[in-house]
């Protein structure tokens, strides 16, 4: 999704017959209509922001320029998430090795951090209510991976033998609490009970400046999503490296273009 929005955006810079700061404030109102389409989708909106942003601090060029540079940001973009995934698998190579992992949903970046590391066992919820744990368990199967597949309500029970629970997320807000698919806050919630770490797998782009108070409003009637508290999250493994949910604060601080983007991005009514 957040690879289509940056593809959205720049095909609009090429086809725009606007130029200049029309152009930017064209740019800007789809990517905050991409973003608004779905709210709890971090990605989304870090992409998009990222590409705003680039596009914003480029506004003195003229329209050849900004068009090759929007393809170029989108390009590197693109890229950097393919490098982040590889750069998070093998920071999560020693957590993984002989390990009982439970997994909830179906991230990719958790599919890519299993396969460059094999754990000993794999179980996977069925993530209700699309069931998509369903599809990823078959694919982890298929990669010579052993995986048990159980029903939500059942993964607590397989808590007590794990080495820890590895999920991906859709959006890191700045306090470090996670929103991804919902029952992953059930999940981490016992976890935390019984002292089984809880390890969240995440692209930097991912991250979100914005506090706990607006990620709820933000996310507020996203039934398929919840959001897991920082204290009920250990880790959370970037490309910039593992960090304390209590540390993503000074991450997001250290990244100019999260702030940028989320700045251009929300809606008028919320920067007055």
């Amino acid at each position: 999704m957040a690879r289509r929005a940056v593809e959205t955006l720049v095909e609009l810079a090429d086809e725009d017959t606007a130029r200049g700061e029309e152009l930017l404030d064209s740019l800007i109102d789809a990517g905050r209509s991409l973003a608004a389409s779905r709210p709890a989708v971090g990605a989304i909106t870090g992409a998009a922001g990222r590409l705003l942003a680039a596009a914003r601090a480029g506004a003195h060029l003229d329209d050849d320029e900004m068009c090759r540079m929007l393809h170029d940001e989108a390009n590197a973009l693109i890229a950097g998430r393919d490098r982040a995934g590889r750069s998070i698998a093998i920071q999560l190579r020693e957590r993984l090795t002989d390990a009982l992992v439970v997994t909830h949903s179906a991230s990719a970046t958790v599919r890519e951090a299993f396969l460059y590391t094999p754990p000993a066992r794999v179980v996977c919820t069925v993530s209700a209510p699309f069931e998509e744990g369903r599809a990823f368990a078959d694919e982890l199967r298929g990669e010579g991976l052993e995986v048990e597949l159980v029903e939500d309500d059942e993964a607590a029970a397989k808590l007590e033998h794990a080495s820890l629970v590895l999920v991906g997320a859709d959006t890191i807000f700045r306090d470090g609490s996670v929103c991804n698919k919902v029952g992953t806050a059930t999940i981490a919630s016992a976890a935390g009970e019984i002292g089984v770490p809880v390890v969240v797998a995440s692209e930097v782009i991912k991250l979100s400046p914005i506090g706990p108070s607006e990620a709820l409003e933000q996310i507020q009637g996203e039934q398929y999503f919840d959001v897991t508290p920082a204290e009920d999250v250990d880790e959370i493994v970037t490309e910039e490296g593992a960090f304390a949910s209590t540390e993503i604060a000074a991450l997001v601080d250290r990244t100019p273009f999260l702030r940028d983007g989320y700045q251009l991005l929300r809606p008028l009514r919320t920067q007055r």
